[in-house]
């Protein structure tokens, strides 16, 4: 059957396929532009399926809030070249936005994200996948993703404060990486750790036990003021700390901070 230029033209633009390739998938099922869809599809993904060994080091991170809860989701593929096209990023939204309906906790992946996915691979030839995401419940939310995709933090707060303060604590996590929110959740153990190589330390060069013993407790201070997010000095303003930016009544809770493939 004659197969006409335009219906070529329109698959050829629903798929990002050549145009032989749409010409073929519509011969093949009589000119029928969904059954041609389907087949490219089903055609395309097979093969696709055979190269999930293919290292995929390149792709981007979404944050999505919704009505009480907020999701954070990465997909990764091959290229850095297919993760800023707009069908990628289109693709992420579709994500995210599936990963609202998920339950709390880590993402399970839904039907419509595998989808979305298999589009962009098909589409692409690349292999593509869903990583990871996690999706926080309660309280209120602020949001950070890096100009490039490549690194994000979703924090989850109690109480009131303003989007640009919650913005600009997660542009702080997403560049210092804190060990904990507060020195409390820093556990008994790796202070002890780290009290015990500041004695050891301290009595090697020559310092006697009382001494060696201060010397512990100003390491842990130390940590605790570097590592802990409230305690560690806000990188927007060094002259404050994070917790001396915070409003009254409004309490950090909990954080995820996603670097693309680590």
């Amino acid at each position: 059957m004659t197969i006409a230029a335009k219906d070529v033209m329109s698959l050829r633009q629903k798929t990002g396929l050549g145009m032989m390739d749409c010409k073929e998938a519509l011969a093949a099922n009589d000119g029928d532009m969904t059954a041609a869809e389907e087949w490219i599809r089903a055609k395309r993904k097979g093969k696709m399926d055979t190269r999930t060994e293919r290292t995929t080091g390149e792709g981007r991170i979404a944050i999505e809030i919704g009505d009480g809860c907020a999701v954070i989701v990465e997909v990764l593929t091959e290229t850095d070249f297919t993760a800023r096209n707009d069908e990628f990023l289109d693709m992420m939204n579709i994500v995210s936005a599936s990963a609202l309906g998920c339950d709390a906790g880590a993402i399970e992946v839904t039907d419509e994200m595998t989808s979305a996915i298999d589009n962009i691979r098909v589409k692409t030839g690349e292999n593509a996948n869903f990583a990871r995401g996690v999706k926080l419940v309660g309280g209120d939310f602020g949001q950070y993703v890096h100009h490039d995709g490549k690194r994000g933090c979703l924090l989850q707060v109690e109480g009131n404060a303003d989007a640009d303060t919650l913005k600009g604590i997660c542009q702080h996590i997403t560049f210092y990486d804190p060990a904990a929110i507060t020195p409390d959740d820093v556990s008994a153990e790796k202070l002890d750790e780290i009290r015990a190589k500041a004695v050891q330390e301290a009595k090697d060069s020559g310092k006697p036990e009382e001494i060696a013993q201060k010397m512990s407790e100003g390491k842990v201070r130390k940590f605790l003021e570097e590592n802990t997010l409230i305690k560690q000095k806000y990188v927007l303003d060094e002259s404050k700390t994070i917790e001396e930016i915070l409003p009254d009544g409004c309490t950090i809770t909990n954080f995820v901070r996603y670097t693309l493939g680590s």
